[in-house]
């Protein structure tokens, strides 16, 4: 970590992502999908807490893209990055709850799969493989 981040980490700051809100149809219908089909959910729905999270330096990121080649086929101009533990086996269980998985690819530092959610919203699948950033 650099000194200017070191001092940075000390004061006012952002510190992580907070949630994503976006407008759906049928909100308990979304909500019913993301804890069948994903198996999250929580008081106010999907929820994760990060003492949960396995990996060491664990981090988010907020993507900025030109256009939305990167998202499609999802709708809406955004797109869901989801961190998982074992992605192999998460993309089997998917599969085996029906959901269809649009692709996958090892980029070495991590491993991602792609999903639509009921309201065709994308969901990139990621598990955290080198520990450091990249």
């Amino acid at each position: 970590m650099s000194d200017t981040n070191k001092a940075a980490a000390s004061g006012p700051r952002v510190t992580g992502l907070g949630g994503i809100f976006y407008v759906a149809s049928d909100p308990e219908a979304t909500r019913a999908w993301y804890r069948d089909k994903l198996g999250v959910d929580g008081e106010y729905g999907p929820q994760f807490a990060w003492s949960d999270e396995p990996k060491a330096n664990p981090y988010s990121l907020i993507s900025h893209f030109k256009d939305d080649e990167y998202i499609k086929p999802g709708k809406g101009g955004f797109m869901i990055n989801l961190r998982v533990a074992d992605l192999d086996g998460f993309v089997e269980q998917l599969k085996s709850r029906d959901v269809e998985v649009l692709d996958t690819a090892d980029e070495g530092y991590g491993k991602f799969a792609w999903i639509l959610d009921p309201n065709g919203v994308k969901i990139e699948l990621w598990e955290q493989v080198a520990e450091e950033l990249p």
